[in-house]
């Protein structure tokens, strides 16, 4: 991703407009336009991965074509068309899903995600909300991985990834009050110290940044340095560094690093920086996340949302 140039011009509710919603883009390889104005072309994947995925791709087509009518599989179709870099068709595929299906909340959650990944919070926080209704008193399900973690456990759920994500738009939109009432829905729901710990470390900021720090010192309490986390150590790392039991310069990642991970790591580290007054430091961690990549990834999101914010209009 080329260096971010902000439109000082430009208020921050403008930034926050959906770019598919402004123009077509000529350009097949751009899904959309991050919140400070630069193309998001799909990402590159390597040739053994592609030809992988490419082939779950048409298993679950396949799958589809046998079994028109499953929500299913339309869900699958629209998730390995996303894991390929696809966004634009996978939420069109969730769209077409749901007009088979219109009360599915798993079509809605998923679309809701893919509309984070593209920058239409608002779009998101309509799906997610709609999702969070059909949810209320129905049972809750495990959510099968596409990418298992090293344990082949699944660590989610339909109810903490539909609050997970509404909290998450909400927060992007710098409603911090919404995401922090999603986040606890989110955490309430949680299952195992995975979806603890990542509905912890959102919370946690929504509190703060919503001054209400008492809260967010309670959300600390139970995070301890021994925990069951398979997938999400970034956040259990985090949530470390905000208790005060490690040092930032333990769990920042290498300079060169542009993972999903490393992202999560470096906007954690720099949302705590300005909460902790150094907003200088914070700007530098922020800039860095925001310019490693990879632009899917909700630390680059998160960090391009706070970019704009401390550009203002």
């Amino acid at each position: 991703m080329n260096r971010a140039r902000f439109l000082p011009t430009v208020a921050l509710a403008a930034l926050l407009v959906p770019a598919l919603g402004r123009a077509q883009q000529p350009d097949p390889g751009v899904e959309g336009m991050s919140l400070m104005g630069e193309p998001l072309r799909a990402p590159e994947l390597a040739p053994e991965r592609r030809a992988r995925l490419e082939a779950d791709l048409a298993k679950a087509r396949a799958d589809l074509d046998a079994d028109p009518g499953s929500e299913d599989a339309a869900v699958w179709v629209g998730r390995r068309l996303a894991y390929l870099g696809r966004y634009r068709d996978a939420i069109a595929m969730f769209s077409q899903g749901l007009e088979r299906h219109p009360k599915s909340a798993a079509l809605l959650r998923h679309r809701g995600h893919r509309y984070i990944t593209l920058r239409q919070f608002d779009k998101a926080i309509a799906d997610l909300e709609m999702a969070g209704t059909l949810i209320e008193g129905a049972p809750d399900r495990v959510e099968p991985d596409g990418a298992p973690n090293p344990a082949g456990i699944a660590r989610s759920t339909l109810h903490t990834n539909v609050w997970y994500h509404l909290g998450l738009a909400r927060f992007l939109k710098g409603e911090w009050g919404p995401a922090a009432d999603a986040y606890a829905r989110c955490l309430a729901a949680a299952p195992n110290d995975d979806m603890r710990v990542a509905a912890s470390h959102w919370l946690y900021l929504s509190l703060r940044r919503d001054g209400r720090d008492e809260q967010a010192r309670k959300v600390l309490e139970p995070v301890a340095e021994t925990m069951d986390v398979i997938e999400n150590q970034a956040y259990h790392k985090l949530l470390l560094l905000y208790k005060g039991l490690v040092r930032p310069e333990r769990i920042v990642p290498d300079a060169a690093g542009a993972t999903q991970t490393d992202a999560a790591l470096t906007y954690g580290v720099g949302a705590w920086l300005g909460l902790e007054g150094k907003p200088d430091h914070s700007r530098a961690m922020l800039e860095r996340t925001q310019l490693a990549g990879p632009w899917p990834a909700f630390g680059v999101i998160a960090a391009e949302a706070e970019l704009a914010r401390l550009e203002g209009p």
